[in-house]
């Protein structure tokens, strides 16, 4: 039995909270460690979940008519999933820059998201009967490189043009 065909609302949601996590980490840590400003960061939050999320259902949307086999309604609801779950994962990362030290709120940031992705991983393990620790371990891996890339460009930017 292969894996199951989840209906088009999950296939949005699960696109949109990884890219949420993943997107948004990465500009807390780049811009943390390029700025650290708390300001800069709380713009750009903002600034991601809402124009990232229009990008993302834009970019599935496209992707999902390109494909053909699906009707106007399974897309529009990937569509509007991706865009509502993005938009809603994006701005949980909010709540830890505004209450905490930055420096805090970014490695509270950095479990929460890593909270997120191993659940979804792990329903997405089980649903396609997948080794649990395979499937989580490669989407935390990815988030891993994506946050040490996102440090070390931060860094890199604040060493050339601060």
């Amino acid at each position: 039995m292969g894996p199951l065909k989840l209906p088009a609302w999950a296939s949005g949601i699960s696109f949109g909270l990884t890219s949420g996590v993943i997107t948004t980490l990465g500009l807390i840590v780049g811009l943390r460690s390029g700025t650290g400003s708390r300001l800069a960061v709380i713009g750009g939050i903002f600034t991601i979940a809402v124009a990232d999320a229009f990008s993302d259902a834009l970019g599935i949307h496209i992707s999902e008519e390109g494909r053909g086999e699906a009707g106007p309604g399974h897309i529009w609801a990937v569509t509007l999933s991706t865009f509502l779950s993005k938009l809603v994962m994006a701005l949980t990362f909010i709540v830890p820059v505004l209450v905490l030290s930055l420096g805090t709120a970014v490695w509270v940031s950095v479990v929460w998201g890593g909270v997120v992705l191993v659940a979804l991983s792990w329903a997405i393990a089980r649903s396609n009967k997948e080794p649990v620790y395979r499937v989580v371990g490669e989407h935390l891996l990815i988030a891993g490189l994506v946050i040490v890339a996102a440090q070390f460009l931060g860094d890199w930017v604040a060493a050339t043009f601060n």
